[in-house]
């Protein structure tokens, strides 16, 4: 039950960005089901892998490179997601850093 909770609420987190953000566009609701799927299935399959490969780098930055991941993530989805776009490198780290804002808010408030 609280899968579904967090997927509806990343959906409608990722119409509010369409709808505030220039640059990120969603068809419909729809569209903002299926990229919100796709967001989670990719945060949680390749980037732990990535964020593996790209430890020096996270290292030397502190951390900060995480971010930079999650916008090209974020901006890679846009690719695979018909009715879903991102125009480019600023409005995904933006958008990414949203979503990822609301999605810990929202672990935080589901927690067991």
């Amino acid at each position: 039950m609280k899968i579904l909770l967090r997927w509806l609420v990343n959906t409608l987190a990722l119409l509010g960005l369409a709808y505030y953000l220039p640059g990120i566009e969603v068809g419909g609701f729809y569209a903002a089901l299926i990229t919100a799927l796709v967001l989670g299935l990719i945060n949680a399959l390749v980037r732990p892998l990535i964020i593996l490969l790209t430890l020096p780098i996270n290292v030397l930055t502190l951390g900060l490179f995480t971010l930079v991941i999650n916008a090209l993530l974020f901006w890679f989805v846009s690719t695979v997601v018909k009715g879903f776009e991102v125009a480019g490198f600023w409005p995904a780290f933006w958008g990414a850093l949203i979503m990822s804002v609301v999605s810990w808010v929202l672990g935080m408030i589901l927690k067991d």
